[in-house]
């Protein structure tokens, strides 16, 4: 069968068997009311509204109430009206991913947006809104995976099918740190989404961060900022979908979002609309129980299958590390990165903080040298920075203390070391041969 043919068909498998329909009744803001559907309809089927001379307007179901569905957009309502058709099924919303989807940039629902020409489907079906493997049934994370960051991949130890979280306020490189990641990330395949960011940014992304031969070995779906919140969570879901298609083809996938928080927002938006009661900062009950969905689909696959590796970067509001987000994302991965303002506006860059920075795959991912090496300059940096307040006013007198001394000797060094410029790139024994030399120990873990 030719490739045109085996497009033809997939295109028609998704033509539902029969459409019902019904009627808009009400408008208010982005809130849309249809009735007349009967009793298929069903939370989260997808809607489209017909409007007289214009394009179709996509929805989707997010609720119901007095006998009326209500709907979200996923674009403009210009045109629609009282009595508008509406047109809708209840097949549940699929993707189609295949090896030609590399190299492609997406929209939220799943459609090119790169001026390549229509993308050439698969045979494989995924849910768009998928559910995890079964917990019993997941293989177990596998080897440390190199990050080309020096301070990741020294003290935040990262393996295959690990979830990890980078939290950041405003300004502080959370974006930068991801980008990196993309370029020098072993990896058979990059799926890249980037929810809710500025327009501006994604070109820059594609062209500067990635280049040809990143994007190559990539999908990237983006909505942006200025796009409905239903299109800014399927962006996310979709993300995923296509993730978890080439983790079942037996490959090690490395999946960065940017961000989660764009992602709860839009979900705050959608819930707030269908009438949930706001709780914590305004986010209703279902964004917590919709980040879990969201995040444990990424990880290890099923035996035989490969692996998701997830990197999620989280925008943390007011620089509150415990605001609800932040603290229910951390919950839910598999470690965090702690990225702070302090150590932006001082010119380090990445600004991590290793202290406060976990990895849950420590310290079994690394060998009993390595682990010393980690512990031994944690201790230096805890006992500098212990002291620092007493240093920069001159109160401390040297040879009071000589760990103290020691750490003064070799803060500087250290502070190299974790700094990084965005085109440099350092593999994971480069990165313990140089931190070893700092703090006077050999990489088999004697000093």
């Amino acid at each position: 069968m030719t490739r045109h043919a085996e497009n033809t068909l997939a295109f028609l498998k998704k033509i539902p068997p029969h459409e019902i329909y019904g009627e808009v009744t009400k408008v208010l803001g982005l809130m849309i009311k249809i009735k007349g559907f009967g009793t298929d309809l069903t939370v989260g089927a997808r809607v489209n509204l017909r409007p007289e001379n214009k394009p179709l307007v996509p929805c989707e179901v997010i609720g119901f109430e007095d006998h009326c569905a209500i709907l979200l957009p996923f674009g403009a309502l210009e045109g629609i009206g009282l009595g508008c058709k509406a047109a809708f099924s209840n097949t549940e919303p699929f993707i189609y991913p295949s090896e030609h989807w590399l190299g492609r940039v997406l929209n939220g629902l799943g459609e090119p947006i790169d001026g390549k020409g229509p993308l050439i489907e698969g045979k494989t079906s995924i849910p768009i809104r998928n559910t995890p493997p079964p917990a019993h049934q997941r293989t177990r994370i596998g080897e440390k995976l190199d990050l080309g960051v020096r301070a990741v991949n020294t003290f935040t130890a990262i393996c295959q099918g690990q979830r990890m979280g980078i939290f950041s306020g405003s300004g502080v490189g959370k974006s930068v740190l991801l980008s990196m990641m993309a370029r020098y990330t072993v990896a058979d395949v990059s799926v890249i989404g980037l929810i809710g960011e500025r327009g501006r940014e994604v070109q820059e992304f594609l062209e500067d961060d990635l280049g040809e031969e990143g994007l190559k070995r990539s999908v990237v779906i983006v909505a942006t900022g200025d796009e409905p919140a239903l299109m800014r969570r399927q962006a996310a879901y979709i993300t995923l979908s296509v993730a978890e298609y080439f983790r079942e083809q037996k490959r090690q996938v490395l999946c960065l979002m940017d961000s989660v928080t764009r992602f709860a927002m839009a979900q705050r938006e959608i819930g707030l609309s269908a009438g949930e009661p706001p709780t914590a900062k305004g986010y209703p009950p279902t964004t917590f129980g919709e980040l879990s969905k969201l995040l444990e689909r990424a990880g290890p696959g099923i035996e035989g299958q490969g692996a998701i590796t997830g990197l999620f970067s989280v925008l943390v509001e007011g620089d509150d590390e415990n605001e609800p987000i932040s603290d229910a994302v951390r919950g839910i991965l598999d470690g965090h990165i702690i990225m702070q303002r302090e150590i932006a506006e001082r010119g380090r860059y990445p600004a991590i903080n290793v202290l406060k920075s976990i990895s849950r795959s420590l310290p079994m991912a690394f060998s009993d040298e390595q682990n010393e090496i980690i512990k031994t300059a944690k201790h230096l940096i805890s006992t500098y920075e212990d002291m620092a307040e007493l240093i920069r006013l001159g109160a401390y007198r040297k040879g009071s203390d000589p760990l103290v001394d020691r750490a003064i000797e070799i803060y500087p060094a250290i502070e190299s070391f974790l700094s990084q410029s965005k085109g440099d790139s350092s593999t994971i024994e480069e990165s313990f041969t140089a931190l070893a030399q700092i703090i006077g120990m050999n990489v088999d873990g004697e000093a």
